[in-house]
């Protein structure tokens, strides 16, 4: 046997017993490695979304209460959608009388707009509260509204701007919003959507 042969030789029973030099061993083993990474990411994940879901779901109701008053107090506006008579969404901005304490919205309008009408109609609403050009996260309350035309309280409740508008005493009425769900995503508090729906931290009164 040459030399050449008994170096062939060599190195063939080496391969053999070596995975490193032996391709079809060492391609093998590079995937049975990948799909032990795949298998232990997909674990790691997994383990992790259940851990966040936990998480979100018990935060103390006050947590969500305090991360919703800092959205709805720092935004001076937000939009009002009610329900008209085909059964159509229809939203517009509203400035609300700032928030006391408690979850309780206040507005006022036109006692001939378009909002009172399908109001009177259809009580169920909803208001969102959110400031975009921040992207703090956001407040949507839904609930009843209830139209108030209350001259002594709205006279009470009076806006200095209302100065402006003449005969305002008689345009203006009230709309209460009585709140029954509020959805809450706060970033600044770490309060952001469910991984596996996205759903927003969520409080019913």
């Amino acid at each position: 046997m040459v030399l050449w042969e008994l170096e062939f030789l060599l190195i063939s029973r080496i391969s053999i017993i070596n995975p490193i030099l032996n391709p079809f061993v060492m391609k093998k083993n590079i995937i049975r490695k990948h799909c032990i990474y795949v298998f232990m990411s997909l674990l790691a994940v997994m383990s992790l979304k259940g851990s966040a879901q936990n998480n979100q779901s018990s935060i103390p109701r006050d947590t969500i209460m305090q991360a919703a008053f800092e959205i709805i107090k720092s935004t001076p506006f937000c939009a009002l959608v009610t329900v008209d008579s085909t059964g159509q969404p229809q939203v517009r901005t509203m400035n609300p009388f700032p928030m006391g304490d408690e979850i309780s919205i206040w507005f006022a309008t036109s006692r001939n707009s378009r909002k009172v009408t399908e109001i009177k109609r259809n009580p169920k609403v909803s208001v969102y509260f959110a400031d975009h050009v921040q992207a703090k996260g956001y407040v949507n309350i839904t609930g009843t509204a209830v139209i108030i035309d209350d001259k002594e309280l709205l006279v009470k409740m009076k806006r200095e701007y209302w100065e402006n508008i003449p005969d305002w005493q008689n345009i203006f009425v009230l709309i209460r919003i009585t709140p029954k769900t509020m959805d809450v995503i706060n970033y600044n508090r770490g309060i952001t959507g469910d991984p596996g729906t996205n759903r927003a931290a969520t409080i019913v009164f």
